[in-house]
């Protein structure tokens, strides 16, 4: 149990009973702790496996931690979400509680009742609106703020409101009368009547703290005071409560998260046993070493606990700033070394391209469709609840009743998944229609992982044997992923926003837009706010394994006023990283201006993708030829086929649309369209321009031979 274990690692581990700190720093290896101290503590007969509540933030990271658990032997431990953990008490209580009565039914989005909360108190909210709202009340609630408080509080901790402070009050008292009249509870009203629970009812006390004995809460700096209160309510006085956490990950505040916990934990707790896990398994020196220098700069209460990593991977390359002329600039130069590293081997899950805002990620996901490059944009939706695959696990289950006894489980899913159109050979070009199929790949790759395993599974009669998983089995395991949203890899680059990114790591991660007004933006006003954004950058550096990419375009479009760059970016030297206060931090301007484009119809100026490469803004009126644009249709289909590529390979439909309006007339025209460089001019820029002047697809491309392509 402890060996491979480093020291802090095995102090960790054998802390005795009692109070328990882990400050553990990005990629120390936190949950290899937590769960070999749970393991640890079980095995040696010191607690036992079902007395220990192990509470995390996420769905996925509670599944990771019981696969874990479970692979170390440890049986019995509960590991889930504080929310999960809450609902499951209150389903068990709620008869004793509510004198009878099942549990009301929880609200999963408070969006509805919100916008008719707002009409109630005269307030016009469009579905933004009700979404800021519906922020401004969570924050509330999970601050154990009351409406009636809600202006001097928010006053206190710098909100930024939707709408003066005595109208969200307003709203908020609505929202709390619209639910009750409803019969639903929220998620923060399930974690409140949780604690009523324990702290009102003695006999819900003495049998919820004779369950739970041993503690142990993940991410601890971003508790907020109404999970505080239900971990004492849990606790009741005792102290044998293990916590672990990074006060320079801090970076919640704005949802009513809080450090202060954290940071306080000893000083509560005298007899605490405090451990720092620095040393750094995930990124390599140059990475850590760029960490440390961007958090050393930190101020406030969470500097006090700031942590300096120790690399402890072979050395690998400079971390690269590029500084692009402007954002489109920019966004195709991400999209451009994209796909130089999944040329090289990288694979396109192990990319991630990490912005500030949400907002950032349209300019990404055109640069990205118009190189090819596949992509999916993280917390868009939620994997299991995405539409094709819901029809995909129904294909799936249905395809149980056909598939016979011992067929082997991929090609059966294959099979299963083909009946719902979808082509394992055949992905699509970029956009949405590729996304949609890299997911249903990503079941395939699920299923391959899966048939690779061997486990007790059930034969009958409450019977087991060791036997290769079937579809029926593989539709099980689909559903409890579903239940514990623990998604498979989508293959695809990543696009995240530096908060959703927390808690994940990537071989290769882009930092893009770090201009100031950006990072921080403009929003930060007070040097707390300042501070969470430097450690928003802090965490968006640390999921970084092998390269690391920053860069910030000088104007937000072209000839666009200046901008500089992010402050908390460390000094750099010109032409290279050695000599740099910083190591591995390499300067490296992209002189070249890009070029100003204007629509040919109404001589706007064109920053879109898919404008500048049509020459003319969406909503100006088009010039489609359209026999030039069935010829070339047909002739990039023939082509395709003959090189056993898919079409998009060989142009675009934006690209075809393109040129069917635009009908270049010599080599110039053509690379003047965004997405033919001199290579696909070399390749077919004479059938191309043929094509324009009136050849046929026949005479450029001949149509195979019925029997020839029979044979294939």
């Amino acid at each position: 149990m402890l060996a491979g274990l480093d020291p802090e690692q095995r102090t960790a581990v054998t802390a005795p009973a009692g109070p328990v700190c882990i400050l553990a720093g990005a990629g120390t290896g936190k949950t290899r702790a937590i769960t070999h101290r749970i393991a640890y503590r079980t095995l040696t007969g010191e607690i036992t496996g079902r007395h220990v509540l192990a509470v995390t933030f996420t769905a996925r990271a509670a599944a990771e931690m019981r696969a874990r658990l479970a692979a170390l032997g440890a049986v019995g431990v509960q590991a889930r979400t504080f929310h999960a953990a809450a609902l499951r008490l209150m389903r068990y209580f709620a008869p004793r509680l509510l004198d009878g009565r099942a549990m009301p039914e929880l609200l999963e989005s408070k969006a509805r009742l919100v916008t008719l909360a707002a009409s109630r108190a005269g307030v016009r909210a469009d579905r933004t609106a009700a979404r800021d709202l519906a922020s401004e009340i969570e924050w509330a609630k999970s601050s154990l703020v009351e409406p009636v408080e809600y202006p001097v509080a928010a006053a206190k901790a710098n909100r930024e409101a939707p709408y003066e402070p005595a109208k969200v009050a307003e709203v908020f008292a609505a929202y709390e009368q619209v639910k009750r009249a409803s019969g639903v509870i929220d998620f923060e009203d399930l974690l409140r009547a949780a604690v009523w629970g324990i702290e009102e009812h003695p006999d819900v006390a003495e049998q919820v703290r004779a369950q739970y004995r041993h503690f142990v809460v993940d991410e601890y700096q971003d508790v907020n005071p109404l999970q505080q209160r239900l971990l004492d309510a849990w606790l009741g006085g005792r102290d044998d409560l293990t916590v672990v956490g990074d006060a320079s990950q801090t970076i919640y505040s704005f949802t009513g998260a809080t450090s202060g916990y954290l940071i306080d934990f000893p000083r509560l707790r005298r007899d605490a046993v405090v451990v720092r896990l620095v040393r750094d398994y995930r990124s390599t020196p140059q990475v850590v070493g760029l960490a440390n220098a961007v958090i050393r700069q930190a101020r406030g209460a969470e500097a006090r606990l700031r942590l300096e990593l120790e690399g402890q991977r072979p050395p690998g390359p400079e971390p690269d700033l590029r500084i692009f002329p402007d954002e489109p600039a920019e966004a195709a130069g991400v999209a451009a070394r994209c796909r130089q590293l999944i040329a090289a081997g990288t694979p396109a899950r192990e990319i991630a391209v990490l912005f500030r805002t949400n907002a950032q990620s349209e300019a990404y996901e055109e640069a990205l469709a118009e190189a090819e490059v596949p992509y999916v944009v993280q917390g868009a939706e939620r994997f299991f609840e995405r539409v094709e695959v819901r029809q995909a696990v129904l294909a799936l289950r249905a395809a149980t009743r056909s598939t016979p006894a011992g067929e082997p489980l991929v090609p059966a899913v294959v099979e299963a998944l083909a009946a719902t159109g979808w082509q394992r050979d055949q992905p699509p070009p970029g956009g949405a229609t590729r996304e949609r199929w890299e997911a249903l790949a990503a079941l395939v790759t699920l299923a391959e992982e899966y048939a690779g395993t061997t486990a007790l599974l059930p034969l009958g009669d409450a019977a087991t044997v060791e036997r290769q998983p079937s579809l029926a089995d593989f539709v099980e395991e689909l559903q409890r992923r579903a239940a514990q949203q623990h998604v498979p890899t989508v293959e695809g680059v990543t696009l995240a926003s530096l908060h959703s990114a927390k808690g994940l790591e990537w071989d290769a991660v882009f930092l893009v837009g770090l201009s100031d007004g950006t990072l921080p933006t403009t929003y930060a006003k007070t040097p707390e706010a300042v501070e969470e954004e430097r450690r928003l950058l802090y965490v968006g550096v640390t999921r970084a394994r092998q390269w690391l990419w920053l860069s910030y375009a000088q104007s937000r479009a072209p000839g666009g006023r200046p901008r500089r760059p992010c402050r908390f970016l460390p000094q750099f030297e010109r032409g290279g990283g050695e000599r740099g206060g910083v190591a591995g931090l390499s300067r490296r301007p992209e002189r070249r201006r890009a070029q100003v484009l204007s629509c040919r119809v109404c001589g706007a100026t064109l920053l879109a993708g898919a404008d500048r490469k049509l020459g003319r803004c969406a909503a100006c009126p088009s010039t489609l030829d359209e026999d030039l644009y069935a010829r070339l249709t047909e002739w990039r289909t023939r082509v395709a086929g003959a090189q056993k590529v898919p079409a998009y390979v060989v142009f675009t439909d934006a690209t075809l649309v393109a040129l069917a309006e635009r009908q270049p007339t010599g080599p110039e025209d053509l690379v003047a369209i965004a997405g033919i460089g001199p290579r696909k001019l070399s390749l077919y820029g004479e059938a191309v321009l043929a094509l324009v002047r009136g050849s046929s697809v026949d005479d450029l491309v001949p149509e195979e031979p019925p029997e020839k392509s029979s044979v294939k």
